[in-house]
């Protein structure tokens, strides 16, 4: 939607027609052309909707709205015979009303212009044959086929041709991505070069780039402290107002004084500085691939002064690999201890798991089914492997379950991996992740952002943590930690009202995520689980995407300070002055009050387009 389309579309033309019925009026009733009942006729109708909003805010939200201001500013202008002052101080507020509801609006339609769109309808295959079908009469596995230079209408995954496919709607990053048989692939991203053949998982409103257009809409309704402080803040200074303004008629008598006065006093702009700058962000931050869920953790994450990282899958890349299997029971051989451990693995989620299903792969091992499986919470794995009870995990399960340790050789940076057979150690499995790009760099940036203090959170052992955190240069690490210790160390570091941010998979830490003031899910582009469990969402395993969200929201923060010093406080304050001096009556007032209307809308939009500099 067009600037030009955004504000004359159709939901705005009752607004119009009372802006060009007000000021028709007030030239014919200058020239003498209509009486008075005319003008008043006039009058009333375009009042009619700051009255009906008033009357809104007064019985059902108990507040004292600037519309009611303005409604009592006409009302006294017509006691007090000021006809024309008032007809035309109600015409030009009425354009200011009219283009602040307008600005939101076109700010909303900034979120779905920036982030892009999804086809209506779709080629798919059908009987041998092709046809175009429209998106929601298409069915779960039905065969869609895209070309070079049209958007993918549909989630789904790749069962034919390969090609190049930009997801910058998604991600942020246009660079484009490989995608061949097997891949996943996304509603709204563009494929730039060959042909897919694509079997449709979801389609319309489960996708994840309708998903991410739901999330960032909703994110309106939740409010910024500063929001609510600036509409608590216009709640009390409305009767202030009143009264300052009483207190002047009683001692000057002066109608065009006092209705001059209630242009300025009226504290509109105070309302408009915060929720377009929300808006604006919010939508901003999607477009580069960052779900910020609501104003509310936007000003959250400004503040923020300790973050908190999990270690696997997010400082570290969280593909593990086998470096090397130490035998310690000679009456098995490296083949034998990898098939134990794959099959006592094959059920575990965990990605120290995957890393040995994938070790054995590489080997050509086979390995069934185990007998028996147990999960030990932030410990390992018990399993009944050929009738021998098979215990695979950290030295935390090996010692729970009294099993001697004999002599291993020492390994500092990888994590050991315990694997006992029939209550005697057989072998020693050395893993270790690798960082991730970027990490370094990322971490130094955060502590010149003006983040104090950075911890990392691990259940490897406290030699595999610091090796890991000397390497990104973080000075605090907590190691051999179960999932609820997790909880209770972002508990301890908040007890003094530190504001803290959790960075994580958003799935295994998804306790961790809510307890933290603000949680941070890394690469949840396709994962439902961890679009709910945080409170900002990164849509791709990129650490510098936290540094740039957070350079947003200190950017969004600063506007909406500007906005309201110099929007609302400068030019109100000015204005004031110049009434009290009489240098300006009515309509002049009415006519500067566009200014801070038009500034403070100028400078919130702008941050869809200007760069911000990290």
């Amino acid at each position: 939607m067009t600037f030009i389309q955004t504000f004359f579309s159709r939901q705005f033309l009752w607004e119009v027609a009372r802006i060009l019925t007000v000021g028709i009026a007030s030239m014919l009733f200058y020239f003498e052309f209509i009486p008075l009942p005319f003008l008043l006729a006039a009058m009333a109708f375009g009042l009619y909707s700051l009255v009906r909003v008033a009357a809104v805010d007064l019985v059902k939200e108990r507040k004292i709205g600037t519309e009611l201001f303005i409604t009592v500013a006409v009302i006294v202008s017509v006691l007090g015979k000021e006809y024309l002052a008032g007809s035309v101080v109600l015409m030009i507020i009425l354009i200011a009303e009219y283009i602040a509801s307008a600005s939101g609006e076109r700010a909303r339609a900034s979120i779905k212009a920036l982030i892009g769109s999804v086809p209506h309808a779709a080629l798919v295959k059908k009987g041998g044959r092709e046809e175009t079908v429209q998106i929601n009469d298409l069915k779960i596995g039905d065969i869609v086929l895209v070309k070079a230079g049209e958007k993918i209408p549909v989630d789904g995954k790749v069962v034919g041709g390969s090609g190049s496919v930009n997801q910058a709607p998604i991600t942020g990053e246009s660079v484009p991505e490989e995608k061949k048989t097997g891949d996943l692939v996304f509603a709204g991203t563009i494929l730039e070069l060959g042909a897919l053949d694509i079997e449709m998982t979801k389609a319309g409103k489960d996708t994840v780039f309708s998903r991410i257009i739901s999330l960032v809409e909703d994110a309106e309704s939740q409010q910024a402290p500063i929001e609510k402080f600036t509409d608590k803040v216009a709640g009390y200074l409305i009767p202030v107002v009143f009264i300052f303004v009483s207190a002047v008629y009683f001692f000057t008598r002066d109608v065009k004084l006092v209705i001059a006065l209630m242009i300025f006093t009226s504290p509109a702009e105070l309302g408009l500085a915060t929720p377009l700058v929300t808006i604006a962000a919010i939508a901003r931050a999607a477009r580069e691939g960052i779900l910020v869920k609501g104003g509310l953790f936007l000003e959250e994450l400004a503040k923020i002064t300790t973050i908190v990282f999990d270690k696997t899958g997010t400082l570290t890349v969280g593909s593990p690999t086998v470096n090397r299997v130490e035998i310690t029971d000679d009456q098995y051989t490296e083949h034998q201890l990898v098939q134990f451990a794959a099959i006592a693995d094959r059920r575990s989620s965990h990605p120290l798991a995957k890393a040995i299903l994938s070790h054995a792969d590489k080997m050509n091992i086979s390995y069934g089914e185990p007998e028996n499986f147990e999960v030990v919470a932030g410990r390992g794995v018990k399993a009944i492997i050929e009738g021998k009870s098979v215990l695979f995990g950290n030295k935390e399960l090996i010692d729970e379950n009294h099993v001697s340790l004999v002599n291993t050789s020492e390994n500092l940076t990888d994590t050991a991996l315990y694997l006992a057979i029939s209550n005697k150690l057989a072998g020693v499995f050395y893993v270790s992740d690798a960082i991730r790009e970027g990490a370094k760099e990322m971490i130094a940036g955060l502590k010149k952002s003006g983040i104090k203090n950075i911890v990392m959170l691990t259940g490897d052992n406290p030699e595999t943590a610091k090796h890991v955190s000397d390497q990104v240069g973080i000075t605090e690490f907590r190691a051999n930690l179960l999932p609820e210790d997790k909880i209770n160390i972002i508990k301890e570091l908040q007890n003094d009202g530190t504001k803290v941010a959790m960075v994580g998979d958003g799935i295994n830490d998804a306790p961790a995520l809510v307890q933290a003031n603000i949680g941070i899910a890394m690469g949840a582009m396709g994962t439902e689980a961890a679009m709910e469990a945080a409170d900002i969402v990164l849509m791709q395993d990129k650490l510098e995407k936290i540094a740039r969200a957070r350079v947003i929201s200190k950017r969004a923060f600063r506007t909406i300070k500007e906005n309201i010093f110099v929007g609302v406080g400068v030019v109100h304050v000015i204005g004031i002055t110049l009434v009290l001096l009489r240098i300006i009556g009515p309509i002049q007032a009415a006519a500067i009050h566009l200014l801070p209307d038009t500034l403070v809308f100028i400078n919130s939009i702008k941050l869809l387009r200007i760069k911000i500099e990290d």
